[in-house]
């Protein structure tokens, strides 16, 4: 992928969303100011693997039920100014991705962050060794 923040050449096309980005796409992007990070993972997971310092927690599902957030919507408007962007982070890549489709639905120009916080499992069901924000060392604090 390019180097030049905002290029169409770093947004994979996506269904339903304005498309998927990776983590390094979407560090320059908030660095740049073009976007706000917005991490829909459990308060659960940000207390206990970690967190961005400076994301929005906006968690799409709310632990221990995994039923979705009633406060999302008004959450999404008021954490996304007009004319940025928003980039979603979950634990792999999945949620948000509907976190996304949402967004977009609500009219925020939203993209998916590729391979989440911890990245897919590997062959041992572990994290944090294929990809991801950590493992591509982006900041990240643990409390």
């Amino acid at each position: 992928m390019s180097e030049t923040p905002n290029s169409p050449a770093d947004v994979r096309p996506a269904e339903g969303y304005a498309g998927d980005v990776t983590p390094e796409t979407a560090w320059q992007w908030v660095q740049s100011g073009a976007a706000v990070l917005v991490d829909v993972r459990t308060d659960a997971e940000r207390d206990w693997v970690g967190f961005v310092p400076g994301a929005v927690p906006l968690a799409w599902k709310r632990y221990p039920a995994m039923d979705l957030n009633p406060d999302f919507d008004a959450g999404i408007a008021a954490a996304v100014p007009a004319g940025t962007k928003a980039v979603l982070l979950c634990r792999s890549g999945v949620r948000s991705v509907a976190a996304a489709r949402r967004a977009a639905e609500l009219g925020v120009e939203a993209y998916n962050i590729l391979e989440g916080f911890e990245g897919d499992a590997d062959a041992q069901a572990h994290r944090n060794t294929r990809g991801g924000w950590r493992w591509r060392g982006l900041p990240w604090q643990q409390k």
